[in-house]
């Protein structure tokens, strides 16, 4: 079994997995937008923003998978909750990311924390070499942490 986190985001998912991918060193394996849909009949007409918006996008970085979307803007005379009910900050979750060593975590910490906002600075802990807490520049809260040396 694998675990894997699916971001969402208020129409700046592109970018955000652009700089996901080079900063993980990670390959975009599909990308599409809600424009791409094929039309149904039962498919409420989008908004031409919402077009343009990613509607899946799959990171690989090497054996792991970081997945997301931009959620969808709300549509005039449609129920405002349909598809989850338009982006919303990410609360109660953070993404972990275990470093292999204190420099490796500081180099994804400063870079995650960049233009964000760091919730707790990255610092040698009890438990841990290295750990900082951070809300990247997309909205996305993330742990870095250096995995304790035996």
């Amino acid at each position: 079994m694998q675990f894997t986190p699916y971001l969402n985001f208020d129409g700046n998912c592109a970018e955000a997995f652009a700089f996901y991918a080079k900063l993980f060193g990670g390959t975009i394996v599909h990308q599409s937008t809600f424009g791409e849909i094929p039309p149904s009949e039962n498919m409420p007409p989008l908004p031409e923003a919402a077009k343009s918006r990613i509607m899946h996008v799959q990171l690989q970085i090497k054996d792991q998978s970081l997945m997301g979307s931009d959620a969808m803007p709300a549509i005039p005379g449609q129920d405002p909750n349909a598809c989850g009910g338009g982006y919303q900050l990410p609360q109660g979750l953070w993404v972990s990311i275990q470093a292999a060593d204190a420099a490796e975590g500081r180099r994804l910490f400063d870079a995650l924390s960049a233009s964000g906002e760091t919730v707790m600075p990255f610092a040698a802990t009890f438990w841990s070499p290295g750990f900082g807490m951070a809300r990247d520049r997309f909205g996305t809260p993330w742990m870095v942490n250096v995995t304790a040396q035996a």
